[in-house]
């Protein structure tokens, strides 16, 4: 099992390392084999040692499918006016998304990534609070599996493609149905998922400590049964935010008319629901030995380097507390 850590390649981010060597030695210190990268958006300048990179998470959007759909009656509801959705997707129709995404796909494999990680969802700034969807899980799995079909196609890409699961509309992990349909429709053969455990304890609002979410994290593997196979990777971390769900559920507060000064707002509250906080239970390690995924990446929020360094230490503690854990 190769463990990593997730890191953007963002100058300001990486600049905290004197060099590709230090962030190594880094992941060493904490049992890591080097990272997770996402992409920053524009040219980073910090030159990052390509055999340090073993995946890549693909850049994404929360809110696409009535973008890829061309539904304006809610763009328009949405983003006001036209010019404000092309500026924010970067384009006039699905287009802009397939490129958007080819480019990264491309980049992943130059970088000679082992896997590429894909976000099966779709929430809108509104439904973050009112948590009821626009689309059925059914309509996100298909209209993400037309978008992964048109992107893979054809192509000879040598890495696995991992979705992941979210706590919005599509792959949740709760519905096994949903988890095969998706598999199903999806051409591309080396593929798998990338359990985001922290994902899977936010669509249960009545979870109240680690313990609890373990065993509900148990429970969700029982009903996929079989289809656990399919787990190649777990995004580590753990979110207990029910109870701010619940107080801030139904409740849209007045949010600017300007969609990028109301974007920032709801992404603030959605931090707020996935807190991505490191685990302390150890009885997480039971979670980890039942699926023996490829990669383990701790997916820890952090504002700095010090604080990255602070919950890793954290989280890996955990995981050695007991002895008898390989990596």
């Amino acid at each position: 099992m190769i463990q990593l850590i997730n890191m953007p390649l963002v100058d300001n981010v990486l600049d905290e390392y004197e060099n590709s060597e230090e962030l190594r030695k880094v992941c060493n210190k904490y049992g890591c084999h080097g990272i997770e990268a996402i992409w920053g958006g524009e040219k980073c300048s910090f030159n990052i040692e390509k055999t340090l990179i073993k995946g890549w998470h693909l850049a994404f959007f929360c809110d696409w499918l009535d973008f890829w759909d061309k539904n304006e009656i809610k763009l328009l509801h949405k983003f006001k006016n036209k010019g404000t959705w092309e500026l924010f997707y970067g384009g006039k129709d699905r287009n802009a998304l397939i490129k958007m995404l080819s480019d990264d796909l491309d980049r992943a494999s130059q970088a000679g990534a082992e896997y590429v990680v894909f976000h099966v969802s779709d929430v809108s700034i509104e439904e973050g609070y009112t948590y009821k969807w626009l689309h059925t899980d059914e309509e996100v799995i298909d209209k993400s599996a037309e978008l992964i079909n048109i992107l893979l196609d054809n192509k000879k890409y040598k890495f696995k493609f991992l979705m992941e699961n979210l706590h919005w509309a599509g792959l949740d992990f709760t519905r096994p149905e949903i988890t095969k349909r998706l598999l199903q429709k999806v051409h591309y053969k080396n593929k798998g998922i990338m359990l985001d455990v922290g994902h899977l304890m936010c669509t249960n609002l009545e979870l109240k400590d680690e313990k609890q979410a373990i065993e509900y994290i148990h429970k969700m593997l029982d009903e996929h049964d079989i289809l656990c196979r399919y787990i190649k990777g777990i995004h580590l971390h753990q979110s207990l935010s029910g109870e701010y769900v619940k107080e801030n559920i139904s409740i849209v507060p007045d949010l600017p008319e300007d969609y990028f000064k109301k974007f920032s707002v709801g992404y603030k509250h959605i931090l707020n629901i996935d807190t991505h906080q490191p685990i302390t239970n150890i009885g997480i390690k039971s979670v980890i030995d039942r699926i023996n995924p490829d990669y383990l990446v701790h997916e820890l929020a952090a504002s700095d380097r010090k604080e990255k360094e602070r919950v890793l230490q954290i989280q890996t503690d955990t995981l050695k507390q007991g002895g008898n854990f390989s990596v």
